[in-house]
């Protein structure tokens, strides 16, 4: 009995990934290794003032009505959000740190082709081209 084909990759061809220079990839490696330095200090940093205005809250809720608690609340769960984000955007970092250790960087992990540099650029941690991350968004 015949497998069925895999209809992500039937009909692609494949695409020869030229090497990237040792130089070249210990640039990115280490603008990629600063940028993640910098969110993990923003993190910190978001997590300390999330602690601090906890603390405050707690000491300071005294003769609040509804609307002060709505606010106080609702800007407690903004400043956990952001500080979400930024733990995503570590991660996004941290995984394109693994896929330039595994050789995978700078190429579409649905399609196979190339990144394009200017898209590299402007977003360093991109696993997919221009053309499937278009088709994943109208999805």
């Amino acid at each position: 009995m015949a497998k069925p084909a895999d209809t992500r990759t039937a009909g692609r061809k494949p695409v020869a990934k030229a090497t990237r220079s040792t130089a070249e990839t210990e640039k990115i490696r280490a603008a990629m290794a600063a940028r993640r330095d910098e969110l993990r200090a923003e993190y910190d940093q978001t997590l300390s003032e999330i602690t601090e205005l906890q603390r405050d809250r707690l000491t300071d809720s005294a003769g609040d009505d509804q609307a002060d608690t709505g606010t106080k609340t609702l800007e407690r769960e903004q400043e956990i959000s952001l500080a979400n984000s930024i733990l995503e955007r570590i991660t996004q970092v941290e995984r394109a740190l693994e896929r330039l250790d595994e050789g995978g960087y700078g190429w579409c992990e649905r399609c196979g082709n190339p990144i394009p540099v200017e898209r590299l650029a402007a977003f360093p941690s991109a696993t997919l081209c221009v053309t499937c991350k278009q088709l994943e968004e109208r999805r």
